[in-house]
């Protein structure tokens, strides 16, 4: 009898338990309904503010994309996310952070009782639940990802597309952890995670089996790892491990540079495979990244349109109409093929030229003139053009190569996948190309490959193959783009009246009366000019300097940062009386209430101080404002008002830094011109000549003048102030602003610009070993051209050993 009564015992004793736990639950349920209630308010008043539209009515439903961030990083991070892929994933973009967070910029989710402690466990287990439980079956995945990773939106989901979501999958780049980690993570040797930092996506299957046990996986946690523990619930309650696959290391990508990942060349084969790219530390690195994108996307769909155009040709002559005159053919009768006509909107493009068929040949020549030649490419170029014929590859060549050869292997590993191989490249052994300015570029390569066979009998072999390529141009396309000054010099000045004033009161040329033509928004360029000696080269600079700039009433201002010279010690104070005469001249003709502008400023060294180029410039660089352009100039250089209007078009505050490409003039000696006429004060002589190879070479390796804003230049670090002597202060500079990557280097020739030859001292005591070397190198390469120097070693032949 008494195991009866135990039993009764034990039943009424769940009986009760049930009727309890029940009561309890609701209980709960009556005491929260304000969290419940403020929850859905907050996510229904964010729905409506950045999704208008009802989720049924033209939005896709394919992937609801979680992103987790703290709300030190919704102003930067997040609004960055959310502003490049955020918008426009093929579904919705939801931002969560802690409770209390707030923002306008961004669709937010606070989660409440959920902090910014790291690790984030509590906030990625709770973000998945509330995923879950308001929006499971809007959409068919779930991405958790966080506020530093880019998504490829139409690789995603061209990749989900192909999956059955029906189907639990738990999909991203598969981790084992460190090998500082391994065995303390509690996995066993088959078990893995999905790594959180480039994204996990969720099946809807698979998040509706973890969802009622997510409060049991936040409470018992074996790590400190959020994405090992995220993986841990999935496989435990969905039965699934994340993607055992290794193309998931190449498509769900971790760049491994840390801060720096992104901030270079963009141009890798590694982001153009990938679906997610992770980190990106910088706001700033991920809106470059998304103009990238955005880039390639115009590239496909030019290439989709020489396409078309080929197609349209094509079928086109089976209709017996020429290509060149398809833009007038009719489908039918008053139907025609092209309706809007070339220079209105909706025009298609020429076909004439977008539709020729894929061939060498597609250029015919109608003279022996304008026959195209084959240059050769192997480790440099050899091209007939050049006075001296073998050189390096420049650097736009060298680009264009990498972007061939990078969608030549995207090409021939397409199908790499079912044919159980993969093709990499390895180098290029030589080529041809030639360019076509009407149509495009041809290539012939010969490509050295490496074949790796991995399913039945695997081998590696190198191979070569040859590779025909056509770039076809597809028109010139003219954009104008805003010259907004950055946000932090938006107020920059507080005083606006006083510093308009200032402004307009330095516009003024120091005349009277203002000439019709006379442009007073042209930004005033500052001329810092370091000076130590060369009086009579100094007396030619300021006679140009006034004819070019302030008789032609050109915003400008002069400033001569002066050094004594212990060779030429008289020259400073003639070189101040110059200057002095020139201002009282000017101050004759000028306005009463101006006479304090002086056209020419004085910065005075300090004593015996030795002279350097960067401590000098720096000395009026410290005088100028923040939104001042910039121009380093030197004494030698001779300059046109062209040059100016360059100058301001090349110069753009916050955004590009301008390094002209100047002709430097070779020694007259070795010409028919005797030295004293390079000393002339009459400069016109130097700008009406022909710029031809045998008076003088455009100096590609020069960087000592540029034009920039002191804000720019502050933001690229500066001189390196700590060289003294001669030289290498432009191109450390110029390297800075090359690995800087913020602002665009704009640098070509500019005809408007000379460099009138001058001696060359390079003293031994003075300069170290790598100044020396380049102080020789200026001075052997501005001796004469290769053909001056053959004649000459022709004529003394035995003088030379």
């Amino acid at each position: 009898m008494a195991k009866p009564k135990k039993l009764r015992k034990i039943i009424l004793g769940v009986f009760i338990g049930v009727i309890c736990s029940q009561i309890f639950f609701n209980v709960g349920n009556f005491c929260r309904p304000h969290l419940v209630d403020r929850s859905k308010a907050m996510r229904q008043d964010s729905l409506e503010r950045f999704y208008p539209e009802d989720s049924q009515n033209g939005r896709k439903n394919l992937l609801f994309a979680g992103v987790m961030t703290a709300k030190q990083y919704l102003d930067t991070r997040a609004k960055a996310v959310y502003e490049t892929w955020g918008k426009n994933v093929p579904g919705r973009t939801m931002i969560f952070s802690s409770e209390n967070s707030t923002s306008d910029d961004v669709p937010l989710v606070a989660l409440q009782g959920v902090d910014d402690s790291y690790p984030p466990q509590k906030k990625s287990f709770t973000m998945l639940k509330y995923m879950h439980d308001h929006f499971i079956d809007q959409y068919e995945w779930f991405l958790r990802a966080d506020d530093d990773v880019y998504i490829r939106n139409d690789k995603i989901e061209e990749l989900l597309r192909a999956v059955d979501s029906r189907k639990p999958f738990f999909i991203g780049q598969t981790g084992r952890g460190t090998k500082e980690e391994r065995g303390h993570l509690s996995l066993d040797s088959d078990e893995n995670f999905c790594m959180g930092g480039p994204g996990i996506i969720m099946s809807r299957e698979t998040l509706k089996r973890i969802a009622p046990y997510i409060e049991e996986c936040l409470q018992n946690l074996y790590t400190t790892h959020e994405d090992v523990e995220v993986g841990r619930c999935v496989r435990r309650f969905a039965g699934v491990a994340c993607t055992w696959n290794y193309e998931m290391q190449v498509i769900f990508y971790h760049n491994n540079s840390g801060e720096a990942a992104y901030s270079g060349d963009l141009k890798q084969k590694e982001v153009h495979k990938a679906i997610t790219l992770h980190p990106l530390k910088k706001p700033e690195y991920l809106y470059k990244l998304h103009v990238y994108m955005q880039g390639l996307k115009i590239q496909n769909a030019l290439q989709e349109s020489i396409l078309l155009h080929r197609d349209i040709a094509a079928s086109m002559k089976e209709l017996g109409y020429r290509i060149s005159s398809i833009e007038t053919a009719n489908l039918t009768s008053n139907v025609p093929l092209y309706p809007a006509k070339k220079g209105h909107a909706g025009y298609l493009g020429d076909t004439s030229i977008l539709g020729i068929p894929v061939s060498i040949m597609r250029y015919q020549p109608s003279k022996i003139e304008n026959v195209l030649e084959w240059e050769l490419i192997s480790k440099t170029l050899y091209s007939h053009r050049d006075l001296n014929p073998r050189r390096r590859i420049g650097s736009s060549i060298k680009e264009g190569l990498n972007d061939v050869t990078r969608e030549i292997m995207e090409l021939i590993n397409s199908f790499s996948k079912q044919r159980g191989r993969v093709i990499d490249f390895k180098e290029i052994l030589y080529g041809y190309w030639r360019l076509d300015p009407l149509h495009g570029v041809d290539l012939i390569l010969d490509l050295l490959l490496v074949y790796k066979k991995y399913r039945g009998h695997k081998m590696t072999v190198q191979v070569r193959r040859h590779a025909y390529v056509q770039q076809s141009f597809t028109g010139v396309f003219i954009r104008e783009a805003t010259n907004s000054p950055p946000k932090e010099l938006m107020n920059y000045d507080d005083n606006l009246l006083n510093h308009f004033i200032s402004r307009l009161s330095n516009n003024f040329p120091p005349f009277i009366g203002f000439p019709q033509s006379h442009n007073q928004s042209k930004t005033v360029i500052n001329f810092l000019l370091p000076l130590s000696g060369r009086y009579e080269t100094f007396v030619r600079f300021l006679k140009m300097y006034e004819d070019v700039c302030i008789r032609n009433w050109e915003p400008t201002r002069l400033y001569v940062i002066l050094y004594k010279s212990e060779e030429a010690p008289d020259d400073y104070d003639a070189t101040l009386t110059l200057i002095n005469l020139l201002n009282s001249k000017m101050h004759t003709t000028f306005f009463a209430s101006y006479r304090n502008q002086e056209p020419v400023r004085v910065v005075q060294s300090s004593g015996n101080e030795s002279f350097t180029r960067a401590g000098a410039l720096q000395k009026a660089i410290d005088i100028l404002d923040d939104r001042d352009m910039m121009l380093f100039i030197d004494v030698d250089i001779v300059f046109d008002q062209k040059f100016l209007s360059r100058v301001r078009q090349n110069t753009v505050l916050g955004k590009s830094v301008y390094f002209p490409i100047l002709y430097s003039l070779y020694s007259p000696k070795l010409l028919d011109i005797g030295i004293s006429t390079y000393r002339k004060t009459d400069y016109s002589y130097f700008t009406e000549n022909q710029t031809d190879s045998n008076r003088g070479f455009w100096r590609q390796f020069g960087f000592g003048i540029a034009s920039l804003y002191k804000y720019d230049y502050n933001g690229l670090g500066g001189f390196d102030l700590s060289i003294k002597g001669w030289g290498t202060e432009d191109v450390t500079f110029f390297d800075h602003v090359v690995q800087n990557h913020t602002r665009k280097i704009f640098r070509c020739v500019d005809p408007g610009l000379i460099h009138v030859f001058h001696e060359v001292k390079c003293n031994s005591a003075e300069l170290d070993l790598e100044q020396k070397n380049m102080c020789l190198g200026t001075k052997g390469s501005t001796l004469g051209s290769v053909e001056s120097l053959q004649k000459l070693f022709e004529t003394y032949r035995e003088l030379f050993r």
